[in-house]
């Protein structure tokens, strides 16, 4: 292990440079530096140690400039903070060479904090790898629970209206059958009831999270949500596309005539190209740099909506006190969480 966090310029592929991945690197540098600043011409002098000392064999037609990982990087990071506004828990100087971490209690900077590790957690990334305070496998399972909550947070912004948690296990402990009569007491369009074959012990059947804006009349044909929450390497394979309808046949003596829209919710910066090929393939998308904005609006909507409930909401205050409480014992070396 290391005290260090590693820059994997070892991933260069073609020589086509992941400026995402380098982005995360600066931003994790900045996140436990002790001075909360990380300085990004730092890229190119660790571009020039790792090529010289460990890739010397690399295909001669990988070539690193550092100027081009330098402004490539740069331009990832304003595009996140231009993206995400003061949910973006970073800040660039006005020359664009300093980055400074500037993390609040804020639920829309302590949800990108979270999926910012859940990204860099191994197999996914190698930049933790070897850091000696990543967290341990107790405190992964606790970033995805909170990735759960802060993911349900969010889609009820998307649609400004109420959600559930219903991904297992689900936080009020309760089982499948139970909630999602529940829930469909509430939204009131179809009837719940397991049809023949349907799956003896379901735990969520793919279904994470449910959000839905109602209509006064209480009637079919409203917004109804219905979302994968994923954080491994294979979150494309999980999409609900396709299985909505059998999930509807599923559990459904009557079937509800509302269409669900399938969202995949990701902890994942992904370049824009890539962004619009996960659309076309797993449906409405929620990334890293769409969902802190949401989080944050999920905080506005309950403030203004009495009778709007967001299930895992009250979970936001522990995740943030984690977070910031494994920040700091990461910055001193300490037995991380």
């Amino acid at each position: 292990m290391s005290s260090s966090i590693y820059l994997p310029i070892d991933q260069l592929v073609n020589g086509q440079i992941d400026f995402d991945m380098m982005a995360d690197f600066v931003e994790l540098s900045a996140l436990f530096a002790k001075d909360s600043t990380t300085l990004l011409s730092d890229l190119a002098n660790q571009n020039s140690i790792v090529a010289e000392d460990d890739y010397a064999n690399l295909d001669d037609e990988i070539k690193l400039g550092d100027d081009e990982i330098l402004y490539g990087t740069l331009s990832r990071i304003e595009d996140r903070l231009k993206s995400l506004d003061s949910t973006y828990p970073f800040k660039l100087d006005s020359t664009g060479d300093f980055l400074k971490c500037v993390l609040s209690k804020d639920f829309g900077q302590i949800a990108y904090i979270v999926s910012l590790i859940l990204s860099n957690l191994p197999p996914l990334s190698p930049i933790l790898s070897e850091f000696d305070s990543r967290p341990t496998e107790e405190g992964e399972r606790r970033l995805r629970e909170f990735f759960q909550y802060f993911a349900t947070a969010a889609l009820a912004a998307e649609v400004q209206g109420m959600a559930w948690s219903f991904g297992f296990p689900r936080p009020d402990a309760s089982g499948f059958l139970v909630k999602l009569e529940q829930i469909w007491k509430i939204l009131g369009d179809g009837r719940v009831q397991p049809q023949v074959g349907a799956p003896k012990s379901p735990k969520d059947d793919k279904v994470d999270v449910f959000a839905a804006r109602v209509h006064r009349d209480g009637l079919p044909g409203f917004l109804l949500a219905v979302a994968q929450v994923a954080t491994g390497k294979n979150a494309p394979e999980k999409s609900l596309r396709g299985h909505l309808s059998t999930f509807k046949s599923r559990w459904f003596h009557r079937q509800p005539v509302t269409d669900f829209i399938p969202y995949m919710i990701v902890p994942f910066a992904r370049p824009d190209d890539k962004f619009v090929d996960d659309v076309r393939t797993m449906g409405n998308v929620l990334h890293r740099l769409r969902m802190p904005l949401r989080v944050a609006e999920a905080g506005q909507l309950l403030a203004k909506e009495e009778n709007i409930t967001i299930e895992g909401y009250d979970q936001l205050s522990e995740a943030t006190r984690w977070v910031i409480d494994y920040r700091e014992q990461a910055r001193t070396s300490a037995t991380p969480l």
